[in-house]
């Protein structure tokens, strides 16, 4: 009788051991080790997920994707709510508070009386102060790539990449070029062109190093989408068909995967940054600044107490000088706090409920941050022109950078391709989820995260039609 029941307990704990281990390294038959597996994260920036809602939004890909493999309703996303921050969260699973990306860059502190400003070419190693996925996958021998992934200036765990700004003596480029599909004279102008036509040669390095060195893990990303949606608004025609280009873009990924015989050994996640909203009035806090006398201009010459970097639904206030905190930031509240579209005058003891660091543990951090209200949008950072005005001739009708609670900030998530289970819809999960699902779709444990492993989304170890 008891060994009968050491025998049914045995059996058991094997079955609990087998259920808990990933689904699709679970399977015998068709078990495929990582170094021979591929997953590409496909961020697509600028896609609100509340733009799938529309039945009418030209995206068929996208939708065959969502409906052969697992879909997420909603998607949160981190404070603030603009592109480098979340990108970077995507790849480390945790906030901004603990990676330490604010801007679409590295804040630059000019002196005690000068403009703060934002340099986007900054190396990885300066930007980002947590571990990537990357980072981890490189470790364990596998191979990694990248097309115009933020913050990756000098990753040297990226084994091949083509960057925002192309340089025709790179390895990836000097390809294209060999192949004809990129010329010297275009990586010289490429930041000069439009995000449509960078967008078409991202796609282009992309179909390329699938095919040609068919990495373990590849990050692409995508532009076009959010610079449309910032000048034409989210749901303008023009908008629409940046939505359909967008779409033939991660068909054209998944053509690529397909004719190099990856079908049954890559896995695919389709996300996005953050979502947008359409503004009728811009708030130029720095104009306000300039009202009140701690903001002065002499010809080119800018000199100030206070600066503001204008992100759309946000704007990060920074003293120039720290010596005057103390002194200036009372002032500072009562200022904004009257301002027309203001909402919210957040202070650093706040931010740790937003997930981003005070100044005293990041000097990237400012010393208050300021959210505008509905239909209201902060741009330009210029201290030209009326401080709060009807959205003009020439001027952003689309913004982001809103507090992540809204919903209209969340982003899509899209899993796709092998060991991914099909047919589920989940209600909600958080950004910082990504990073470590990639993570165990390539048998490797990212620590230290706040995230969570997606188990729900893991099925059969094949995709079926």
């Amino acid at each position: 009788m008891r060994r009968a029941s050491l025998l049914c307990l045995s059996i058991s704990l094997c079955l609990l051991l087998e259920l808990s281990a990933p689904t699709h390294l679970r399977s015998g038959e068709g078990r495929i080790p990582a170094k021979d597996r591929m997953v590409v994260v496909i961020s697509l920036d600028g896609f609100p997920a509340w733009a799938l809602e529309d039945p009418h939004l030209p995206v068929p890909t996208l939708r065959r994707l969502a409906r052969e493999g697992t879909f997420a309703k909603r998607m949160t996303t981190v404070n603030p709510t603009y592109t480098w921050p979340n990108h970077t969260t995507l790849v480390t699973g945790v906030p901004p508070a603990i990676h330490g990306v604010l801007h679409n860059g590295f804040l630059v502190r000019e002196g005690p009386t000068s403009p703060v400003r934002v340099d986007p070419n900054r190396d990885k190693g300066e930007l980002v102060h947590a571990p990537t996925v990357y980072d981890l996958a490189y470790e364990h021998g596998l191979t990694t790539a990248q097309v115009d992934w933020p913050a990756t200036k000098n990753a040297h765990t990226i084994t091949w990449e083509f960057p925002e700004n192309p340089d025709a003596t790179g390895v990836v480029e000097q390809e294209l070029i060999a192949e004809g599909v990129l010329t010297q004279e275009d990586c010289a102008q490429f930041m000069h062109t439009s995000p449509a036509w960078r967008d078409e040669y991202w796609t282009r390095a992309g179909v390329h190093i699938i095919r040609t060195h068919k990495p373990n893990l590849l990050l692409f990303h995508l532009l076009n989408l959010d610079a449309i949606n910032h000048f034409y608004g989210p749901k303008s025609w023009a908008s629409y068909s940046a939505y359909a280009y967008i779409d033939a873009c991660v068909q054209e990924i998944i053509n690529a995967i397909e004719s190099s015989g990856l079908r049954d050994r890559a896995t695919v996640f389709i996300v996005s940054d953050h979502g947008f909203k359409t503004v009728k009035r811009s708030i130029r806090p720095n104009a306000v600044l300039y009202q009140q006398g701690l903001l002065k201009a002499e010809g080119n010459k800018i000199t100030c107490d206070a600066y503001v970097i204008p992100e759309g639904g946000c704007g990060l206030v920074y003293i120039t000088n720290p010596e005057n905190r103390e002194k200036l930031t009372p002032r500072l509240k009562e200022i904004f706090r009257a301002t027309e579209g203001v909402d919210r005058v957040v202070e650093p003891r706040e931010y740790a409920g937003l997930g981003m660091p005070t100044p005293q543990e990041n000097s990237q951090a400012p010393d208050l941050i300021l959210f505008s209200k509905e239909g209201y949008g902060m741009y330009p950072a210029t201290y030209k022109g009326m401080p709060v005005g009807d959205i003009g001739e020439g001027d952003l009708r689309g913004h982001h950078g809103y507090l992540n609670s809204d919903p209209r900030m969340d982003a899509i998530f899209i899993a796709w391709g092998y060991g991914i289970r099909s047919g589920l819809q989940l209600e909600r999960i958080s950004n910082q989820d990504v990073a470590p699902t990639v993570a165990d779709f390539l048998s490797l444990t990212m620590e230290g995260v706040t995230g969570k492993v997606l188990r729900d989304i893991e099925g059969s170890s094949r995709v079926t039609n």
